[in-house]
């Protein structure tokens, strides 16, 4: 029989034991954080109805979506998470209570054009605040401050959120006489830093068929920049020519203010006018976090205010903000950047328990205390020689190995070895659980990123 060549997908990422315990690491990490602002996790199924999930789609969202038929159904894989949390708001809406607060962390699927940092499979870690009727512009603030938490106890320090507000944009637009075209602009201004200024002036004059005047005058408006109150003070300039715009204007100068209140320094966020975000849900604030080191990758953590997400399922209005982690994308950089730090344990197990000789139903029976000890332990069991075992415990990166064999059986002690140093002591068992814990919870303060 013919063997089938083994292979995954382009744009489908698959890890190896070692880095898939980072993976998890960055989860947990991603999981207690949201939980600590008392937010709930949450699961929606991968495959949605079409229908469902294209009620408001817009720009390229139609064109990526994964759509396949099973007997009569229509169906598609969810290509983000907002989507399907406001079908899910909407469909338990009797049941929840407002502001409902949830975290997901989950795979998402787009078929784009597989590139660097960028795949058709991914997972995202969602968080969002969603209101009954109403929702303080305070939120808006704190959605970016938890990220901000996020990435310092991962030991990411290097990054920035740019943030706007689409009203100031529509505003503008109206101002001078774009509404009409407004959505298709800000989806052209949103790939600003992809594709450079020149490049999206060719597609408003070019493509939308705007005046060159007019593209000219798009540019340089997003072109302003400088700290917040620089901005905030040319901004101040257009007061009063737009209703809309001063809302927005508002609104960003509270979220500015509160992200102090939560402790964000002003310089990891800054204001960015170009910022617009390419689907047209989002209705206030906008977000889209980068990596300073890695400006080309883009957005690694994105999202907004959606006011209207959830019209299309039911009359309640439902407004909500929120922030996505593309935790694949992020994952990728650290790992291709080799930012994960070295003194990090990526081992599945604190201990290994090496038995010696005939020795496995005593090793058994001290790795099962180990383990109730609170220490991750496994045991290797195979009729190996020592030098195999040993060999093994190192391509395991394991912290601790305990040897046993007859001469610490009939002494009542074990042998510990710390794997990195090579140092070895023989001691009583409770004292080396106490001696391998005391060392974990060492090694386990060290960040697992390091981007200095």
């Amino acid at each position: 029989m013919e063997k089938v060549i083994p292979r995954t997908l382009s744009g489908f990422m698959e890890l190896l034991p070692a880095d898939q315990i980072n993976m998890e690491k960055i989860k947990r990490i991603l999981q207690d954080t949201y939980s600590s602002y008392g937010f709930y996790p949450l699961d929606t199924p991968v495959i949605e109805s079409s229908e469902v999930l294209l009620a408001k789609g817009g720009g390229d969202t139609e064109k990526q979506i994964y759509r396949f038929a099973k007997g009569d159904s229509n169906l598609a894989l969810r290509f983000d998470l907002t989507v399907p949390l406001a079908k899910y708001v909407a469909l338990h809406y009797n049941d929840l209570q407002f502001p409902f607060k949830r975290y997901q962390i989950g795979k998402v699927y787009r078929g784009e054009r597989s590139q660097r940092g960028r795949f058709r499979e991914f997972y995202q870690a969602d968080i969002d605040i969603i209101g009954d009727g109403a929702l303080d512009i305070a939120d808006d603030a704190e959605v970016p401050a938890i990220i901000y938490q996020v990435f310092q106890k991962l030991g990411i320090t290097e990054f920035q959120f740019h943030i706007n507000n689409r009203k100031i944009l529509n505003g503008f637009y109206v101002m001078n006489g774009m509404s009409s075209k407004a959505g298709e602009i800000m989806r052209a201004i949103d790939k600003i830093d992809k594709i450079g200024p020149v490049m999206v002036r060719k597609i408003l004059t070019e493509d939308i068929g705007m005046y060159t005047q007019k593209a000219d005058t798009v540019l340089d408006f997003m072109s302003i920049k400088g700290n917040k109150e620089e901005v905030f003070e040319r901004l101040s300039k257009f007061r009063g020519m737009n209703a809309q715009f001063d809302e927005g204007l508002d609104e960003l100068i509270i979220v500015s203010n509160y992200l102090k209140s939560y402790g964000v320094p002003e310089e990891f966020y800054e204001i960015d006018l170009s910022i617009a975000r390419g689907l047209d849900y989002y209705t206030g604030t906008v977000y889209e976090t980068t990596l300073k080191k890695h400006p080309e990758i883009g957005s690694v953590c994105s999202g907004g205010r959606y006011d209207n997400l959830a019209e299309f399922y039911t009359d309640k209005q439902l407004p909500g903000v929120g922030l996505s982690i593309g935790l694949t994308r992020l994952f990728y950089i650290l790992s291709e950047q080799k930012m994960f730090s070295e003194a990090n344990i990526a081992s599945p197990c604190d201990v290994l328990v090496l038995p010696m000789g005939e020795c496995n139903s005593e090793a058994i029976k001290i790795s099962k205390i180990l383990r109730d000890a609170g220490i991750r332990t496994s045991v290797y069991l195979e009729k190996k020689k020592w030098k195999q075992k040993l060999s093994y415990a190192n391509k395991m990166n394991v912290p601790y190995s305990l040897i046993l064999g007859e001469n610490e059986i009939s002494k009542g002690i074990v042998s510990i070895k710390d794997m990195k140093t090579g140092e070895q002591v023989s001691t009583k068992l409770q004292d080396g659980i106490m001696l391998i814990k005391c060392g974990i919870e060492q090694k386990n303060v060290e960040k697992i990123v390091c981007d200095a």
